[in-house]
């Protein structure tokens, strides 16, 4: 096996373009031999999503049912009891899954929140698995309190680009993102951090949504790679659905770039023939979410997942492994 390439966080534009739009079997190739280079190119690490707070959220990101503002009709719930959150992760770990990420719409949890999201914390944790949490932005001390807490990875997505930002999202900014992802990372949380294509960008949107990621002190420890999933009565309900090959070539990139990542093949796999999602695990995913629903929309069940993992020999990864070379 060849020496595995430093890991860089250098990277720039003219790299970036150069790697996503070189010929698709060269880009294939690359991410193939850079992921085995680091991965077991036979694992996946299963994660099961619940969400734990369902709408009513002030934000008006364009693509999300959850939001107040953009139109959706989905009402706002409470905070569900932390005794249903421990037995729907006891439901996940028997079903496969190792990692158990829990999503709240808000801008940001209250005070009056954190005790109940650490103890859900504390329950998952004592099922022995990792624990994951997406709650907006944090304040340092809440940061702190759920690090002390256990939690293993905060997930808060970039979305898209810089330049594509104000597009989709004008409740917070890009670069309220990407301090909340400092303050987790400087924290000691592993940080999951990725986006959505296929929400009307440009291909320079989806190769800057990457490097900005890439360029991160330190790379995120999860990169999922969303697919949009239309939602009626979104602003984004009509957008033109994006070419499979388009999404592969940000998967690749995506593990390029980021090597040592674990990258999720995410949201919109319902959407997603058989093929494409082989061609996404060879092009260098390794993770996907596991049961019938993300937050909100659906999921492939876990029977046709089961199914697809046997004809292409793939296998689960354990509780403990994260499948690395």
């Amino acid at each position: 096996m060849l020496d595995a390439a430093p890991i860089r966080t250098d990277w720039t534009r003219e790299e970036a373009d150069a790697l996503y739009n070189q010929p698709f079997m060269d880009l294939l190739f690359q991410a193939q031999s850079v992921h085995r280079q680091h991965f077991d190119p036979n694992q996946v690490q299963k994660s099961k999503l619940l969400s734990i707070k369902t709408g009513g959220c002030p934000e008006d990101c364009a693509y999300c049912s959850q939001s107040a503002r953009n139109g959706a009709k989905l009402s706002a719930a409470k905070l569900i009891e932390v005794e249903r959150v421990i037995a729907e992760a006891r439901k996940a770990k028997a079903g496969g899954a190792t990692r158990y990420c829990m999503g709240a719409a808000w801008r940001s949890p209250k005070e009056r929140d954190m005790d109940a999201l650490e103890a859900m914390i504390h329950g998952v944790k004592e099922l022995g698995m990792e624990t994951c949490m997406t709650l907006g932005m944090l304040e340092e001390d809440q940061v702190f309190r759920l690090r002390d807490a256990g939690l293993d990875y905060y997930n808060h997505n970039i979305d898209t680009s810089e330049r594509y930002y104000k597009e989709i999202i004008t409740t917070r900014t890009f670069a309220d993102r990407i301090d909340t992802l400092n303050r987790v990372r400087e924290a000691g949380i592993k940080v999951c951090a990725g986006g959505i294509v296929g929400m009307g960008e440009q291909q320079m949107d989806r190769i800057d949504m990457l490097l900005a990621l890439a360029t991160l002190e330190a790379h995120p420890d999860s990169v999922p790679v969303n697919m949009l999933i239309p939602i009626p009565d979104t602003p984004l309900a009509d957008v033109a659905k994006l070419d499979p090959i388009e999404f592969v070539r940000t998967i690749g990139l995506a593990r390029i770039l980021m090597p040592k990542s674990h990258v999720r093949l995410s949201a919109g796999r319902t959407d997603m023939t058989d093929e494409l999602q082989a061609m996404c695990f060879f092009a260098g995913a390794n993770s996907i979410f596991v049961g019938d629903t993300l937050l909100t929309a659906d999921n492939p069940e876990e029977d046709s997942d089961q199914a697809l993992f046997d004809r292409l020999g793939i296998q689960a990864m354990a509780v403990g492994c994260d499948g690395s070379r």
